[in-house]
């Protein structure tokens, strides 16, 4: 039975172990794709199957049967590490954590796959990309504070060289933008975990045994520790006006980088608000629903209006995860259980949508030399297959019904609508907003006359390395904005656990 193997540590450890025979290959380096694609898809594989075996309903009886199960955490593995200082190895996974731990491991074969043709150093290249999801996942499942600090820090180091060394001309800016901003931010959730550890005086960095003695905590404690976890988690988000570091390494990082970064990386604030903030300190959340509100409107707002005056393509792109990382923050903000799932399906549906921006602004600069769209035009003649997964995931992104971004974004609107009432017309302002720069930019690189300023002549459509993974992610777009309630079903459980100390939401 798949509860006998310690499946998670598994899963966590093949990117490892395919990060170490990468780099390992000395002169084979052209077999480096290789290695990183089998390990990358085994993970894959893996997280598929514990996808399958995950019980939905976490009050029903047979979920109680299941060994380890603890407060809705399946597949649980729990051992002793620093005995003397409470550090403990323990992992689990629940409803609110499975969407992206499986995204996590797709994004990143995917990535692999679509990063086919590089040559460039490919053993560093593929082995940091399989260190960074091994940081990622471990951030997914990590129920230790101390191993949830370690794994959010090794994200860190791989993300850092990949900008640094195959980014742009502007990289060491960026990678160093990129690392001074996510550091210190680091730095503040430390703090607010030591605080915890310390006021909760029970010997352990356990997660599910400091909440339970953090919410006895005074009302002035917890509001300190919440707004240090809120600038913590805010900028890895990111949220306005710690956000100035994205477009930097988005703009300079290389195509996967962008896709990691933007797909899993910016979810790891989010999913830190609501594993660790928000059920956690309640007394600190509630003192602090006007601030999270606040900034998630005027994130929603302001990286709407920038996406308008963009003319990269890429940085379009990047302003526009702002925006609608925004909503995850205003879901969470409503401190109800409609609006938390909101959030939490809005980051799974970000991951897979803005993935298959970032490839496809990717394949433009590889077959134009330029992503500005002045300089673009009339593409769809020379590249019809590009210009229509382009279409596609702009009309995703934008909302449109029938696709995964629209089943997130209603949810989201409707639990604040049911909180606040005619508040709501703030942040419906963006969808306006985000249609009409969508449609600008499609119709001016892809459609119309040729500008003249590109060389057109030898242009070629997409790749099959760069069509797949984007194809991929398209269909799964359909799946689940037609079906949502197949992660809805998985999410809503876990997220009443979560609100059990605001009265079950």
């Amino acid at each position: 039975m798949i509860e006998d193997i310690p499946i998670l540590s598994l899963i966590i450890l093949l990117p490892f172990v395919g990060a170490l025979a990468s780099l390992m290959l000395g002169r084979r380096e052209h077999l480096a794709k290789w290695v990183a694609l089998a390990f990358s898809a085994a993970a894959f594989i893996l997280s598929l199957l514990v996808t399958y075996e995950f019980v939905v309903d976490p009050y029903s009886a047979s979920a109680g049967e299941i060994d380890g199960y603890s407060n809705g955490y399946q597949f649980y593995e729990s051992h002793v590490w620093i005995e003397s200082l409470g550090i403990n190895y323990i992992v689990g996974l629940d409803g609110i954590s499975l969407p992206l731990f499986v995204l996590t491991t797709l994004l990143c074969m995917l990535s692999v796959i679509f990063s086919w043709d590089t040559d460039r150093r490919p053993k560093e290249y593929f082995g940091l990309m399989l260190v960074l999801e091994v940081g990622i996942l471990g951030v997914f499942v990590a129920l230790d504070y101390f191993m949830f600090y370690i794994f959010w820090e090794i994200v860190l180091i791989p993300m850092y060289f990949l900008i640094g060394i195959w980014g742009g001309p502007r990289k060491d800016y960026a990678a160093i933008k990129f690392f001074i901003y996510t550091h210190i931010a680091s730095l503040a959730m430390l703090l607010a975990i030591m605080a915890m550890y310390f006021e909760a005086n029970i010997g352990t960095f356990g997660m599910e045994a400091i909440a339970g003695e953090s919410i006895y905590f005074s009302r002035g404690m917890q509001l300190a520790i919440f707004a240090a976890m809120l600038f913590g988690f805010g900028v890895k988000l990111p949220m306005v006006p710690f956000h100035t570091w994205l477009p930097d390494a988005h703009v300079e990082a290389p195509t996967a980088g962008s896709v990691l970064l933007a797909g899993l990386l910016l979810k790891m604030g989010g999913y830190g608000l609501i594993r660790v903030a928000i059920p956690s300190l309640p007394s600190g959340a509630e003192d602090m629903v006007p601030v999270m509100a606040v900034i998630a409107v005027a994130s929603i707002l302001y990286g709407a209006i920038l996406c308008l005056a963009q003319d990269d393509l890429k940085k379009m792109v990047a302003y526009s995860s702002i925006s609608h990382m925004g909503f995850v923050l205003l879901g969470y903000s409503t401190l109800g259980e409609l609006g938390v799932v909101a959030g939490v399906f809005q980051m799974f549906a970000h991951g897979l949508v803005t993935a298959v921006l970032f490839m496809m602004c990717g394949v433009v600069q590889h077959k134009c030399g330029t992503r500005l769209i002045s300089l673009l035009g009339g593409l769809a003649r020379k590249m019809p297959i590009a210009a229509t997964l382009i279409a596609i995931g702009f009309l995703a992104s934008l909302g449109l019904p029938g696709l995964v971004s629209f089943a997130a974004e209603f949810m989201v609107f409707a639990a604040v609508f049911f909180e606040w009432g005619l508040w709501i017309f703030l942040p419906m302002i963006a969808v306006a907003v985000t249609a009409a720069y969508y449609l600008w930019a499609l119709q001016r690189s892809m459609f119309g006359p040729m500008t003249g300023k590109i060389d057109t002549w030898h242009l070629k459509d997409v790749d099959w390395y760069e069509g797949v993974p984007v194809a991929v992610l398209i269909l799964l777009i359909a799946l689940f904005g037609v079906f949502p309630s197949l992660v809805f079903s998985r999410i809503g459980p876990a997220v009443e656990i979560a609100l059990r100390a605001f009265g079950g939401g």
